[in-house]
């Protein structure tokens, strides 16, 4: 655990944590003998993970990604599912978290995810680069999802989200085929910011993007990416603008990093941020 953390994480037996600069989380999935797929009880402990780094003030940036080369996340443990008809459990259990598959696919949250996308991202694994913030892929990467093909649909908030990234035809053929996008082809789609040198720089070239948010001002890195979800949630502009004004501008143009920051700018020097209070 980080030195400088304020407040220990909650219990994470499906995860890795680790924090390769001040201010980033890397959050890794551990099931690499089952394809990184999750269990059900993962996303209720992965809603709380994502919960405690909203709220841990010496985070900034959190990037997901699994564990290995070969699979980011395969989806939902299917066999677990198989053998829930068996041996059902409570009905809580079997249902996603408020924030959806992962903690994440319909997270709405106040600080960015990055996706580091090291092979596989299927079904659900797919859901969650959807609603990342932004996403680095391997060049070994891909992306699809392949629920038509077992009788399933899309469920965790990946089919809209698809649509307003991808636009519907090309949405429809990937969500009704089950097509497979290459990380080329999600690159050229826009589905992700850039595809890495190699399968072993992925988490270095994440990183060091995580490292470039972490250098910003926590208040504004909060309010800016309050001010891209509205946009992306809602068809007004001026709504959009509005809800964030209302909701941050007393709280960021009273806060101690304008300060911070003007009085650098002022004197040409490096700003030191304070933790954000929003």
């Amino acid at each position: 655990m980080a030195s400088n953390l304020e407040t220990p994480p909650p219990d994470h037996p499906t995860f890795l944590l680790s924090y390769p600069s001040p201010g980033v989380l890397v959050v890794t999935i551990n099931r690499p003998k089952q394809m990184n797929s999750l269990p059900s009880a993962a996303h209720w402990e992965a809603q709380s993970l994502f919960t405690w780094y909203d709220h841990e003030p010496s985070l900034l940036v959190a990037i997901i990604t699994g564990s290995g080369l070969k699979t980011f996340c395969s989806g939902q443990d299917l066999i677990e599912q198989n053998q829930f008809k068996i041996n059902p459990p409570p009905m809580q259990m079997r249902r996603h978290p408020p924030a959806g598959f992962c903690g994440i696919s319909r997270r709405t949250g106040k600080k960015p995810i990055i996706a580091a996308v090291n092979g596989f991202a299927l079904g659900g694994g797919m859901e969650i680069v959807l609603n990342c913030d932004m996403t680095v892929a391997s060049p070994t990467s891909s992306f699809s999802l392949p629920e038509v093909n077992v009788g399933l649909y899309a469920a965790a908030g990946g089919l809209p989200r698809l649509v307003h990234t991808l636009g519907m035809p090309l949405a429809s053929e990937i969500a009704l085929t089950g097509r497979r996008l290459t990380a080329t082809e999600a690159l050229s789609f826009h589905l992700i910011n850039r595809v890495s040198s190699s399968p072993e720089s992925l988490l270095d070239e994440t990183i060091d993007l995580a490292k470039k948010i972490a250098a910003q001002s926590p208040d504004a890195v909060i309010v800016t990416r309050a001010g891209l979800r509205e946009a992306w949630e809602t068809a007004s502009v001026e709504n959009a603008t509005k809800r964030v004004s209302e909701r941050y501008d007393k709280g960021i143009f009273e806060g101690e990093n304008v300060e911070i920051g003007l009085k650098a700018f002022k004197d040409k020097s490096k700003p030191v941020w304070k933790a954000s209070k929003l």
